[in-house]
């Protein structure tokens, strides 16, 4: 149990510290989004369709080795995260991610090794130091136990047994993750990945905006900040509710519920929250997304998802517009991206229409 908790903590997306000089494609952009939506197939076949013509995109490479992590297949994305450090060493996030598997794997020296490389590489990435420290609190509540079974008399071990499982007991779920619940990505990471397209000599002038201190979620925040129409228009209370109603702590309760649902593990309930017209993603039909979600959101399955600094605007009366920073942490990711959703009043309730990235 010990090492899936530090892979929840430690497996972290940062493909936003991850911008190529050149323009995101199209392709790229639909492998992101059906990733995060949990489609891992069709969002293979795009990246595999993107490295059919360009082998050496670290933005795609990188993506792929969380779409293997995520399907259970360890050791093709220990493979997929090395090629990345052997081609661009300059990257630490390949070098976090390998520590996260090796981890899994109970190959802590591994772990400790990739995770001091990618410190090395960027001595100001707070999540890999951070995730050094967890890996050195498993390992000495590994050796305090150890040395209990040698000494059951032993103070001291039990003492400092007991600190460190009080630590990890601190954190949410009992689960070591990752401190404010979004990875911080080194500040000079998009300067560096802006330069793995070798022959672009517009490489650097692109990375220049990129490399300011600020966190990935302030860029993002702008795209959100459109003219928002103001609380005047939330006057319009919904059917039933009272004049008094506040549409907008409506959207959001509609919001909040949706990820209740989705971290319960309860599909009828989480797909309860999609309008009849809601747009389905990727081309698929209804009824193939559905199961497709269901097969996603299962109960026992352990799934944390969080609507981080969610924003609502109205585009009418009964149609709010809400993004947010969505982190999900399941047993074997910590994922982090902005989304937005478009929800729709419909009978009294407001009800997804439109889940998208948020840019």
């Amino acid at each position: 149990m010990t090492r899936l908790h530090l892979a929840a903590a430690c497996l972290v997306i940062l493909l936003n510290s991850l911008v190529t000089a050149h323009a995101v494609t199209d392709d790229y952009q639909d492998a992101r989004r059906l990733f995060t939506q949990g489609n891992y197939g069709p969002a293979l076949d795009r990246i595999d369709a993107i490295l059919s013509k360009q082998p050496k995109d670290a933005r795609a490479r990188f993506l792929k080795g969380l779409i293997l992590t995520e399907q259970g297949k360890p050791d093709e994305a220990i493979g997929v995260f090395t090629a990345l450090t052997q081609d661009f060493p300059e990257l630490p996030e390949p070098y976090n991610n390998l520590a996260v598997l090796y981890a899994a794997k109970g190959q802590d020296d591994k772990a400790r090794k990739a995770l001091e490389m990618a410190i090395r590489t960027h001595p100001s990435y707070a999540t890999a130091h951070e995730n050094l420290g967890d890996l050195y609190a498993k390992m000495a509540r590994e050796a305090y136990d150890k040395a209990l079974q040698l000494d059951s008399t032993n103070t001291s071990a039990k003492s400092k047994l007991a600190l460190v499982k009080e630590l990890f007991s601190t954190k949410a779920g009992g689960q070591a993750m990752v401190k404010g619940g979004v990875a911080e990505p080194a500040p000079t990471g998009p300067k560096l990945a802006a330069n793995e397209a070798p022959p672009a000599p517009a490489a650097t002038p692109p990375a220049a905006p990129a490399a300011s201190t600020a966190p990935p979620a302030k860029p993002a925040v702008p795209a959100a900040a459109t003219p928002a129409p103001p609380p005047a228009k939330p006057p319009v209370a919904p059917p039933g509710k009272g004049k008094d109603a506040d549409p907008q702590e409506e959207v959001l309760k509609a919001v909040e519920s949706w990820t209740k649902a989705w971290s319960s593990g309860d599909a009828k309930a989480y797909l309860d929250h999609y309008g009849p017209d809601f747009k389905v993603p990727g081309g698929q039909s209804r009824p193939a997304w559905e199961q497709s979600r269901r097969d996603r959101v299962v109960k026992g399955k352990r799934i944390n998802v969080q609507a981080q600094n969610p924003k609502v605007t109205f585009a009418s009366p009964d149609e709010a517009i809400v993004t947010f920073r969505q982190v999900y942490q399941s047993e074997s990711l910590k994922a982090s991206s902005m989304k937005k959703l478009t929800l729709v009043r419909t009978g009294g309730r407001w009800l997804i229409q439109q889940e998208d990235i948020a840019r």
